[in-house]
């Protein structure tokens, strides 16, 4: 099978300092996002972000990353089976 070089593979790294800064790699989209939660689609699966006074500082989605600032209080991924339809029905909302 060739390899698909429009695709690129980061590797998946999430990096909390205090509760207040997070660092994720390996994000492929981001989905939605306030100040209570940011849904993206990760190379994991879809990755959930809940807290209060979240605030995208960085993104750059050609490196694959993201850095989100505020105050961290969950870190949720949804299953494999329902990655892709999970992704959809959050932006239909």
């Amino acid at each position: 099978m060739p390899i698909d070089n429009k695709t690129p593979k980061w590797r998946h790294q999430l990096t909390l300092v205090d509760r207040e800064e997070l660092a994720v790699d390996g994000v492929s989209s981001l989905g939605s996002y306030d100040e209570k939660e940011v849904v993206m689609e990760t190379e994991q699966g879809i990755l959930t972000i809940t807290g209060e006074g979240l605030n995208i500082k960085q993104l750059n989605l050609e490196q694959g990353n993201i850095v989100i600032e505020g105050t961290v209080k969950g870190l949720t991924y949804e299953d494999e089976a329902r990655q892709r339809k999970g992704l959809l029905e959050r932006f239909l909302k």
